[in-house]
């Protein structure tokens, strides 16, 4: 891609197919060091560590995604139009019998017009409706979303800023991925394995935080937009710098955060802390005694790295930045990413290793066991019990905290594989059921219309964490158990989902979901300050686009283009003549004979 964009200057456009097979080698789009501004380590905190100077996380990032082409490249998908493309070349551009056409006869014409130009501060400036122009056009949008979050113990969010006597463990993970292409971003290792295993341990502490409540609330955050520069986790925790979120900085005891841990079984599992906050003394000495405490009982190895390396890219980053907090990033690599295909279209089920028999229905796929569920199902079973112990639970309790391999593996099929399965069905409601999909979900953080990963995870943690209500759909949409109800929405969530569909029947039995899953917004708070050129936050926007398509069609031969070209110039040249003879003739053509004045009837 980077010859044709440095080599001739006559490359109009480019379409590439999407490959159905990964490529044996690695391929990252992505940068060596992502996110290497906007995390903890910048010169101010340690400039030992700034930069990527201590490790390079992604050795294979070419950066790519981040270059700028002055022509559209289109992704096409190898099916029924892709041929008809190869076949239009095939017929009418390779040469037969050693005679090639003089020029290409079959063409491709794309339009893809960009709206936004040079940078955010200008299109964010001419996208201001309090600006100058008579009719303003919005020509970027900001990039983000909507974090997903739960608390294991209510907690009012009508009620902002510090609550007294509440200490919160945050596990956390990221929702989002990207590409070179922005449609085509699975993200199985980079993100899914990440939030699938957090949603398993958040199932497997439903009913032992309910009968057993530690004595610390475990908040379980998913954050979207980390890709471009820590998006949800930023603002996050602006929003608890300002009151604007049902906890602050100091209500958080410390953050758990699950990494990229898909490939863990090929070696152990890696626990990085802050070297600078090591520094402190025991400020992660319990949150990692609690991880080797419950990786031993789940027969898990874990291992800190060993040497003073910075945390890698990692949402606790951001709440480092801003308090001391204690954490630790639970990943499957030492130092540098073990995915080679980091922030790819290739990081996806193949890559992951979820594959189905041949022989299999889609049902039966839905709730087949792989390799891959059953060893997150473990690394869900060890984060579920350290956040236990974390929040101050028994360790006496610690067996009966077990993650189902069942709810994996069919997060992995929906996430991975494909959406639109039965088990997603049951645990939407009714009006989202045309955006499930026979393909898999792509993770990626643009408008919020063009994705429902935030909704999905939504929905799956409140079904996972939550608890069945017996009241009525009315009451369910309004958000109350009854119609004398007001308290309740200020700290449940009440989702009326689908439920399953009996044999026999087309009528399903929908029912209510009561839970504490709540989202906040995930937009930089650059864009809420206006500070369009901030160092310190994100500043990613999308540009506005016209109607994207595109066009193949036959050329005309240089003959028929030439003949064409005289018979208009004949036309042109006639069509002159004759106006100018009926223009000098037009007395005589026009013209009328007069009757005299004197003349009477």
């Amino acid at each position: 891609m980077m010859k044709l964009k440095n080599g001739s200057n006559r490359v109009a456009g480019v379409a590439v197919v999407a490959p159905t097979i990964n490529p044996s080698t690695g391929f990252s789009p992505h940068t060596t060091c992502p996110n290497e501004n906007t995390g903890v380590y910048v010169e101010d905190y340690d400039p030992a560590f700034a930069h990527c100077n201590v490790t390079v996380w992604n050795p294979l990032g070419n950066g790519l995604s981040y270059e700028q082409f002055n022509f559209p490249i289109f992704s096409l998908k190898d099916d029924n139009e892709t041929q008809l493309i190869r076949q239009c070349y095939i017929n009418h551009n390779l040469a037969v019998n050693n005679n090639a056409p003089q020029y290409p006869l079959c063409a491709m014409q794309m339009y893809s017009h960009m709206s936004a130009v040079t940078d955010t501060s200008t299109c964010m400036r001419r996208s201001d409706k309090n600006s100058f122009s008579i009719s303003p056009e919005m020509v970027c949008d900001p990039l983000g979303d909507f974090n997903v979050w739960a608390a294991t113990r209510p907690l009012n969010v009508t009620s902002k800023g510090h609550k007294m006597w509440e200490s919160v463990v945050i596990a956390a993970a990221r929702l989002d991925s990207r590409s070179f292409f922005f449609d085509i971003a699975p993200g199985g290792e980079s993100g899914v394995s990440g939030f699938v295993t957090l949603l398993a341990a958040a199932h497997a502490l439903r009913n032992i935080t309910q009968e057993n409540h530690p004595n610390r609330t475990i908040l379980y955050t998913l954050f979207q937009g980390e890709t471009f520069d820590y998006i949800g986790s930023s603002r996050m925790v602006y929003d608890m710098q300002n009151d604007e979120f049902a906890v602050d900085l100091d209500n958080v005891h410390s953050v758990l955060e699950i990494g990229q841990v898909g490939f863990w079984s090929d070696s152990k599992l890696w626990l990085h802390s802050d070297p600078v906050s090591r520094k402190n003394g025991s400020i992660n000495d319990e949150l990692i005694n609690n991880v080797e405490l419950a990786a031993n009982q789940s027969a898990i190895p874990v291992e800190e790295p060993g040497f003073s390396q910075p945390l890698p890219p990692s949402s606790f980053q951001r709440f480092l930045r801003a308090h001391p907090i204690p954490g630790v990033v639970i990943e499957d690599h030492r130092s540098a990413f073990t995915n080679r295909f980091y922030e790819s279209m290739y990081d996806n089920a193949e890559y992951l290793k979820v594959s189905y028999p041949s022989n299999m229905t889609q049902e039966e796929q839905l709730d087949f066991l792989t390799d891959t569920a059953k060893s997150l199902t473990e690394v869900a079973t060890m984060v579920a019990r350290t956040l236990y112990l974390q929040a101050g639970g028994a360790e006496t309790q610690l067996g009966n905290i077990n993650a189902d391999p069942q709810i994996v593996t069919r997060m992995l099929y929906g996430f991975l594989v494909q959406s639109n399965n039965s088990w997603f069905q049951q645990i939407i409601p009714s009006e989202w059921i045309s955006h499930l999909e026979l393909k898999l979900l792509y993770h990626h953080c643009y408008l919020p219309a063009n994705k429902p990963t935030n909704f999905y995870v939504g929905y799956l943690l409140a079904n996972l964490t939550g608890s069945i209500v017996n009241i009525t759909q009315e009451n369910c949409q309004n958000q109350r158990e009854d119609q004398d109800d007001k308290e309740s929405k200020h700290i449940y969530t009440y989702m009326w989902v689908q439920g399953t569909l009996p044999l026999n029947s087309t009528e399903r039995h929908g029912f209510c979901v009561r839970s504490t899953v709540h989202l906040s917004k995930a937009v930089s708070p650059a864009f809420h300050l206006q500070e369009y050129n901030s160092k310190d936050y994100s500043t990613w926007t999308e540009s506005r686009w016209k109607s994207i398509k595109g066009r193949i069609f036959l050329v005309a031969s240089h003959d028929l283009e030439m003949l064409t070209l005289g018979v208009g110039f004949g036309v042109l040249l006639t069509s002159l003549l004759l106006t100018y003879i009926v223009s000098s003739k037009a007395d005589i053509l026009f013209g009328s004979e007069r009757e005299p004045s004197n003349a009477t009837y």
